[in-house]
């Protein structure tokens, strides 16, 4: 299954901005997906699976250092392949 995810990471830590870049950088490791990022948010596509098992790891991350929000939003296909 496919699905397209966009996420926006919110750090509560006055160093938010090397937060999130890091958490980006990590993300962006992973070339088996479709990762694009803008000033709002960072959109994934690819296998479903894949996605959250990405995001489950670089979050576990991020949390084990910082007190942190993830706001998600997730559609059941991959909208790049419509």
């Amino acid at each position: 299954m496919e699905a397209s995810v966009e996420i926006s990471l919110y750090p509560l830590n006055e160093e938010y901005k090397t937060i999130i870049l890091g958490f980006l950088h990590n993300i962006s490791k992973h070339t088996d997906l479709i990762i694009e990022t803008n000033y709002m948010s960072t959109q994934i596509f690819g296998n479903y699976d894949r996605i959250f098992e990405v995001i489950r790891d670089e979050m576990k991350m991020v949390y084990q250092e910082h007190r942190a929000v993830l706001v998600m939003k997730i559609v059941g296909v991959n909208l790049k392949k419509e």
